[in-house]
């Protein structure tokens, strides 16, 4: 496929290293001649310099050709601008990244009159991913798959689990569950588990299951899954305002401080049952005036990631149960790994994950549709959503008589309201919803977990 990004920010080059692993043709639009030559020093693709809202720059870019163009600029108008003329000039698909919280509301509206197919944010996708987290305290990440019939959910397994020095085959005897350990790392090493594996204290699990199922089987364990009643905010970003639109349906008490005053006004007037202090979040006798470490959770949401990492790591130090903090420096990932801070939230990457399920959906149309992506275990590792088809060459077919690739796993089908834990005897029939869990593999199509044609 041609892909056109428009813009060489954070999140215009992540969404270009993922889909350079994949085969594309990408073309990167900046005016700024400096972030394309930081771009360029990291990335293999084709440029232009200039605005992409212009004409003559989206022609020479090579959009009427193009089947798709991602407007990821800092300027919400520039990238609504940028769709718009680039679907006039022929591009088959357009996505533009909206920020603003007002042009956000509207955005079946702007799909609609500007011809939009789709709508990006990464800080409403961040604010989504946190809540997740937040309301699944054993987690330090919670994906959502089938329209949230099913979740992904990481943790690091404890010597006090129960779940240590026994295969996964001899646990699910001891205590039976409706969920499956679909992914795990040990040190630097991944696997995608057969019922042999033997986890160890320290291993980080990816579990896949209905939120009941993975309720249980958390309980089994003596893991707490009591929902977070109160969380402290460091920040009033725009992910803090969606985050706490997010939280209040849920009945979360929230308390967010923010050294701007005219933000603190805005934040009152958005999120009118919150605390909202006007101060520096790192000053220790706020912190202890106002116990902003007395709470069950803390977000760290500044824009700068030195503070953030700096407060999750004192939050965690003062005893908060459920500590998550926002990096865009990809360097700091593993840094903040070392401090024992598991949930770490990256906008630019959640859109990136958004982005790479769409094009794979829109380059296999005919096929197995793409519904949903998420990379894990630092991307070594995709889970990844279909809706099986009448091409699918095993429909009907036990799942031990499908010659699956190696580090191929079907994780969970979603069968309308039924949710199936897959074993050997499982058929996949028209329609349901595949999730397939696999090692450094590019599956756009659910015949592609196929060692050889059925």
């Amino acid at each position: 496929m041609r892909i056109i990004i428009i813009g060489a920010g954070k999140v215009g080059t992540a969404i270009a290293r993922q889909m350079i692993f994949e085969d594309h043709e990408l073309v990167i639009v900046d005016a700024n001649a400096e972030s394309i030559r930081r771009a360029k020093a990291s990335l293999d693709v084709m440029w232009v310099e200039g605005n992409g809202a212009s004409v003559s720059v989206l022609l020479q870019a090579g959009a009427r050709e193009a089947d798709l163009v991602i407007a990821v600029s800092g300027y919400d108008e520039v990238n609504l601008i940028c769709c718009l003329m680039a679907k006039k000039l022929g591009a088959r698909h357009t996505i533009a990244r909206v920020r603003n919280t007002d042009y956000y509301k509207d955005a079946p509206i702007l799909k609609r009159e500007v011809g939009l197919d789709l709508v990006i944010n990464p800080e409403y996708a961040a604010a989504q991913e946190i809540s997740r987290i937040l309301r699944t305290p054993a987690a330090f990440s919670a994906e959502s798959f089938a329209g949230g019939k099913v979740d992904l959910i990481g943790f690091r397994v404890l010597d006090s689990d129960g779940l240590a020095g026994i295969s996964l085959l001899e646990y699910n005897k001891r205590t039976p569950n409706g969920s499956l350990v679909c992914a795990a790392k040990r040190d630097e090493e991944t696997f995608v588990p057969n019922g042999s594996f033997v986890p160890q204290v320290g291993d980080t699990l990816y579990v896949i299951g209905s939120h009941g199922e993975l309720w249980r089987l958390f309980h089994a364990m003596g893991r707490s899954m009591e929902p977070v009643r109160t969380v402290s905010i460091f920040g009033g970003s725009r992910i803090a305002v969606y985050l706490g639109w997010e939280l209040e349906k849920y009945g979360v008490r929230l308390c967010i401080v923010e050294r701007d005053r005219q933000r603190c006004l805005e934040l009152s007037e958005k999120l009118p049952k919150a605390t909202i202090i006007c101060g520096d979040g790192t000053d220790h006798d706020l912190i202890d005036s106002e116990g902003l470490f007395d709470t069950d959770g803390f977000v760290s949401l500044t824009g700068r990631d030195e503070e953030n990492l700096l407060m999750a790591m004192s939050a965690r130090r003062e005893g908060v149960s459920k500590v998550l903090t926002k990096m865009t420096h990809p360097n700091y990932t593993e840094l903040v790994a070392d401090t024992g801070i598991d949930s770490i939230i990256s906008p630019k990457d959640i859109i990136a994950n958004r982005i790479s399920s769409y094009v794979r959906g829109i380059a296999n149309s005919q096929g197995s549709a793409v519904e949903s992506l998420h990379k894990i275990l630092g991307g070594s590792v995709e889970a990844v959503e279909f809706t099986a088809g009448t091409n699918t060459s095993f429909l009907d077919t036990p799942l031990r008589e499908v010659p699956m690739k190696k580090g191929i796993l079907v994780a969970a089908i979603v069968r309308g309201d039924k949710r199936i834990v897959p074993d050997g005897n499982t058929k996949i029939l028209a329609g349901d919803r595949v999730v397939v869990v696999a090692r450094s593999l590019f599956l756009d199509d659910l015949n592609d977990i196929l060692e050889r044609a059925l």
